[in-house]
């Protein structure tokens, strides 16, 4: 059974009872839902008046559940994931950072020409220019040293949406696009963790300050999925602009989008899990490619 993604967005109380996550509404003084610990993949808590118990945290780090927080202004600022996810963690630990220079290189030229991919594929489903894509993506060298990756985002952001540009900051949509990746990072993270595999050293972001270079790294591919949600909502409801919670719904469903995935369909949060492990075997030398989707 695919695993749950929930969003906790009122004033809470969360607790352990019986290997479950009760959710008690303080102001009435009942139970408002339950959910099975080890059903949960990711926990969104959306509200500054959540409060969860110590025990509850525990049992959710012993089932590498991703608790996901977010601030005032309703975009997720920090997550917390267990410190061993793995059995043979500090094996696949030694692997990743003994990585060579040149593999980490050819590692990201995969992952730009995936990511380019995905968007001219994104690109065509709405019939919007795309063909320069191709010219993109057949000329990433080994560790994009030409910055592709760079030159297919300009054109790509150009043509998605109407007078766009893509800002961290920026106006609508980029609030949706930034709560997606948000989202989508957390579950990448959530993945290489369970794979043996430390977020914070990248095979090519590596600023000293962020704790998920590896997790930014991997889901560089994966972007164009939260693109996809992203271009449906704006296009269903063009003038609703605020990051709502029916717009955080809409993108919460990132986790079960189907994807193509070594030929075979799979949704998005198993489709990752097949990327991490796949990378590990990168890292031992038993493969050369990392399995990404396709959209």
């Amino acid at each position: 059974m695919l695993k749950q993604t929930l969003y906790i967005g009122n004033p809470s109380y969360l607790k352990l009872k019986n290997n479950q996550l009760v959710v008690i509404y303080p102001e009435l003084n009942e139970e408002k839902g339950r959910a099975s610990i080890e059903d949960i993949a990711l926990l969104v808590l959306d509200h500054n008046r959540i409060t969860i118990s110590s025990p509850l945290l525990e049992k959710l780090m012993e089932h590498t559940v991703a608790v996901v927080v977010c601030n005032k202004e309703h975009l997720p600022n920090g997550l917390m994931l267990p410190l061993d996810g793995h059995s043979e963690m500090t094996e696949h630990w030694r692997h990743q950072l003994t990585a060579s220079v040149p593999l980490q290189k050819q590692l990201w030229k995969q992952t730009v020409i995936a990511k380019i991919r995905n968007q001219k594929k994104l690109l065509d489903k709405y019939q919007l220019p795309s063909s320069v894509m191709d010219n993109y993506s057949n000329e990433v060298q080994s560790g994009d040293i030409g910055n592709m990756e760079g030159k297919a985002a300009n054109h790509y952001w150009k043509y998605l949406f109407d007078d766009f540009r893509r800002e961290r900051y920026g106006e609508y949509p980029n609030n949706l696009l930034n709560f997606g990746y948000a989202i989508l990072r957390s579950i990448v993270a959530r993945a290489l963790v369970s794979s043996g595999l430390l977020p914070a050293i990248g095979i090519f972001h590596s600023n000293k300050y962020n704790s998920y270079c590896l997790a930014d790294d991997i889901m560089e591919p994966y972007r164009p999925l939260v693109d996809a949600l992203v271009v449906e909502w704006y296009q269903s409801y063009p003038t609703f602009k605020e990051l709502s919670k029916e717009a955080k719904f809409h993108l919460l469903q990132l986790p079960k989008l189907d994807t193509i995935i070594e030929g075979k369909k799979r949704p998005l949060l198993v489709a990752i899990t097949t990327t991490t492990a796949s990378l590990y075997k990168c890292f031992t030398g038993e493969r050369r490619l990392i399995s990404y989707p396709e959209l």
